[in-house]
Parts: structure tokens; C-alpha cells; sequence
């Protein structure tokens, strides 16, 4: 099969680049909430849900009554986000707390979770980082309630545990582009347009998605051969535009599937890697031996240009969709990554998080979504 090159319509291209231009350089992290502040969209950050509060705009603040749980206690968390587990050496980055600079984050309470979410399913949708938040979730949970009652049944591409006491159960549903990935007769095929996977997440009371990582995949550790995209297989093109393309379409699928009074929907936001100091100004570094969060106001590499076009999805769903929106705030912990102190990641993890850790906070700030 041979190359197309000509992937998408010059006006497209065209629109796409200057839509990123404009909303992206040369502005810097923080700056980006007035873009949230003025949306009036259905689209919304969480925080809305309950106050004014900007949950998001904060820094990381020294606490020693963290973590929230030990992992030691945990059955649910994996060998490669286990950093103490496999020899990690400080302890400081387990002890920060997120703190807004407006308000206080109501404390998680996972008991009233279970109580509020009784008889209810949650499902996390997306890639490793979904997985890293699921098990950091039900250790949360799990540490309010060690003596309940656990389901915990793994299968290809779906993990649940269910706290059977309450009736709530948590599950988890791999898929790293959201949008389909198939075996054709051509090769693995990555299918822009379409979402065959979504039966999988209807009937359920919350979904937590998640995607953008796997988009960044070139050469060996890409897992397709082709793109389809509107009819036409490329065998490869922008991946910022096909991410556009393939955020757009879930989109679709949220619109037409979500219940707004029976399903809450929110998505998480781009999470950060730290394998290039030169984003926090310490160019011959990345986060191999980091002990402390950076301290700075303005995180020196500003907004990711994969924020912008998840933004720019998130404004035009017409259902809830509720924007937890984590980058920033998880652009400061360059600490907090496995690095070498991973059970099954080869190498320097400075991807995933360890647990306990940062993805612990994601979770306080959905919960505080719930509840504040």
C-alpha cells in the first residue's frame, strides 16, 4: 500500500496551526486559566462544580501526615509504580500536599466515598496513566476500609475491584488512544474515525478518561503500521493533528452516548514527563534523582501543546464534560517519578508516577470535584 501524503485539507492544517500558535506561544502555564475562567462552554474545569475555588492554581507544601496509605497495605499496586517496594532511597517526595491559593481542598474521606457512591460503577478509560490513578484510587479507598470485603478480578484489558460491602465498583479499561486500534489484513491499523471499544463504557455512573501519551510513540515502540483517517491509510503524519482528529471523535461518541443524569464524565489532563531538564532549567538533568518538586511560580516550559488541543475538544462537546485539569500542577513534581526504582520498567521511568504520590492528588481533587 503505498504513502498518502496529502493526509487532511490544506484549510484544516491551516486552521489547526494557527488555532495552536495563537493559544500556545509564547504563554506559560498558569496563564491558561484565563482561557478556562472565560470558557463558557459546556465544557467546565471541576472546580466549578462546587465553588469559585480554582483547585488548580496552587503549590506543593510540606505535610507529614503523608502519605495517605502504605503501600505495604495495598494489594492493588504494581510492581512499577511500587518505588519504595524497589529501593528508593528518599521518602521526602511521599510528604507534599497540594495546596490552592485561594482555598483548602475538602479532605478525603473514603469511607463517605463509598457511602455517597454505594451501588454505583466507576470506570477509568485510557493508558498507563489511567492505570497509575485507578490503583491509586482504590489504595485510598482501600485504606478507609481495610477490613471490607474485596472483589479484585484482572483480565485482558480490564481490571475491577469492587468493594463489595457498598456495592461500588471501580474499574479500569485499557486503551491508549481511546479511538480504535485494529489487526486489518494491511497491518495494525490506528482508526481515527472510529470507537468500537465504547460499549464497553456505557452503563456506567462516572468515567474517567484519559489519552495522549501513545500518540508520541514513533518507530519500534509505536504499536501500529498504519493511521486511517477519513477513508485514507497513512502510513504515518502530524501526530498533534491525528491526536486532534482522534480526541475529536470521542467527542462524538461523549455526545452521543453520555447520560448527563445518569453518567458524570470527566477527563484528565495531560500529565507531564521529566526526561529533559531543560524544561525546569536544568538542562543536563531529568527526573533521575530528583528529591524535592520545582519551587517556582511559572513552570518554565510552559503549557504542553497537547493541553491546547484537548482544550480545544473539551469547548466543543455539547454534554458535561468535566476538565480536571492537572498539568501544571504535576509539571512541578519532577520528584515524583519511579526512575530507576521500578519493579518492571526497564530503564528511567520519568512517565509514570510512584505510589504513593502524585496521582494520589488527581484523585483528592476528584474528589473534591464530588463533594468540595
Amino acid at each position: 500500500m503505498g504513502l498518502v501524503l496529502t493526509a487532511l485539507p490544506f484549510r484544516f492544517l491551516l486552521f489547526l496551526f494557527v488555532f495552536l500558535f495563537l493559544h500556545h506561544s509564547p504563554t506559560k502555564a498558569e496563564d491558561f486559566n484565563a482561557i478556562i475562567n472565560n470558557n463558557t462552554n459546556s465544557c467546565s474545569t471541576a472546580r466549578s462544580l462546587a465553588s469559585n475555588c480554582n483547585w488548580f492554581r496552587g503549590k506543593w507544601v510540606y505535610d507529614p501526615s503523608y502519605p495517605l496509605y502504605d503501600p505495604s497495605k495495598c494489594p492493588f499496586i504494581e510492581g512499577e509504580f511500587d518505588c519504595q517496594k524497589y529501593g528508593r532511597p528518599d521518602n521526602m517526595y511521599l510528604k507534599y500536599r497540594w495546596q490552592p491559593f485561594s482555598c483548602s481542598l475538602p479532605r478525603f474521606n473514603g469511607l463517605y466515598f463509598l457511602e455517597k457512591w454505594r451501588g454505583k460503577k466507576i470506570m477509568f478509560v485510557g493508558d498507563s496513566l489511567s492505570l497509575n490513578q485507578f490503583q491509586s484510587l482504590t489504595c485510598m479507598i482501600q485504606a478507609w476500609v481495610p477490613n471490607s470485603k474485596i472483589s479484585y478480578i484482572k483480565t485482558d484489558g480490564l481490571t475491577s475491584v469492587t468493594f463489595q460491602d457498598y456495592g461500588v465498583k471501580i474499574l479500569l479499561y485499557r486503551t491508549p488512544y481511546l479511538v480504535d486500534l485494529l489487526n486489518e489484513k494491511v497491518g495494525r491499523v490506528l482508526k481515527l474515525d472510529s470507537i468500537r471499544s465504547g460499549d464497553a463504557w456505557k452503563d456506567m455512573d462516572m468515567l474517567v478518561f484519559n489519552t495522549w501519551h501513545w500518540w508520541t510513540h514513533t518507530g519500534r515502540s509505536q504499536p501500529f503500521d498504519y493511521i486511517e483517517d477519513g477513508g485514507k491509510m497513512l502510513k504515518d503524519m502530524n501526530r498533534m493533528v491525528a491526536f486532534y482528529r482522534g480526541l475529536t471523535t470521542w467527542g462524538r461518541w461523549v455526545n452521543r452516548n453520555v447520560d448527563p443524569s445518569k453518567t458524570k464524565v470527566f477527563f484528565q489532563g495531560i500529565s507531564p514527563t521529566h526526561y529533559e531538564g531543560k524544561d525546569w532549567n536544568e538542562p543536563t538533568k531529568s527526573c533521575s534523582g530528583q528529591t524535592q518538586p520545582f519551587f517556582g511560580f511559572r513552570y518554565p516550559a510552559g503549557t504542553p501543546m497537547a493541553w491546547v488541543v484537548v482544550k480545544k475538544v473539551l469547548d466543543r462537546i455539547k454534554k458535561p464534560v468535566y476538565f480536571l485539569d492537572v498539568t501544571a500542577l504535576s509539571q512541578y513534581r519532577k520528584d515524583a517519578h519511579p526512575s530507576a526504582y521500578s519493579g518492571t520498567h526497564s530503564g528511567t521511568d520519568c512517565s509514570h508516577w510512584c505510589l504513593p504520590g502524585l496521582p494520589d492528588t488527581w484523585n483528592h481533587l476528584l474528589y473534591a470535584s464530588l463533594f468540595g
